[in-house]
């Protein structure tokens, strides 16, 4: 529970260019493990981030309590430039984002449901989100992301931007996992080509 740590566990960073006024802390133990397994969920954002899956969850990592870090990302202009922010001090190993049933309207915490039966699996952040885009699009959601190209979305501009992964969708090897799951993926691969 990274709200239990103690002062000397959270790392100031405060990278040229940021938007963040005067940096950020991130939590010691996500800096230091040996493997960091990042668990997200598909859903959409209504509250300025426009989605949450990879990227966001760095939010996560950022202290809540005692700093002004929340009401800073909140009411800024450059939130979801922000979120893209956090994410450099460190990188996960393994990825996997849980679309088994996804918000494609609302978030974080309620929202319109879909069952899509589906996990995104991967090592790099920015694909997983946009594969993660793809996936809303493929079921339908607001217009915030279906009318949007993937990789136009600030939180993965920005991620590019700062050298946090792949940089357009032709670096993007889909797999899928059995027979059921081919057309899925076709129908992600042709999503993610067209933006």
């Amino acid at each position: 529970d990274f709200d239990l740590l103690p002062e000397g566990d959270w790392i100031h960073f405060d990278p040229p260019g940021s938007h963040w006024p005067e940096g950020f802390r991130i939590a010691r133990p996500v800096l230091e493990t040996d493997y960091l397994v990042w668990s997200p969920c598909l859903k959409t954002h209504q509250f300025g981030g426009v989605f949450t899956m990879s990227l966001k969850l760095a939010v996560g990592v950022v202290p809540r309590r005692g700093y002004p870090y929340m009401t800073q990302l909140h009411q800024s202009p450059h939130q979801r430039k922000m979120i893209a922010e956090i994410n450099p001090p460190f990188c996960p190993d393994l990825i996997i984002l849980d679309g088994v049933t996804a918000f494609t309207d609302g978030g974080p915490a309620e929202g319109t449901r879909k069952d899509l039966g589906i996990f995104i699996a991967g090592r790099d952040r920015i694909a997983v989100d946009a594969v993660g885009l793809a996936a809303l699009k493929h079921a339908g959601t607001k217009p915030e992301i279906a009318d949007v190209p993937i990789f136009a979305q600030e939180q993965l501009a920005r991620a590019i931007d700062l050298g946090l992964g792949i940089t357009g969708p032709e670096d993007i090897d889909l797999i899928a996992g059995d027979d059921g799951s081919r057309d899925i993926t076709a129908s992600l691969q042709t999503i993610l080509a067209s933006g």
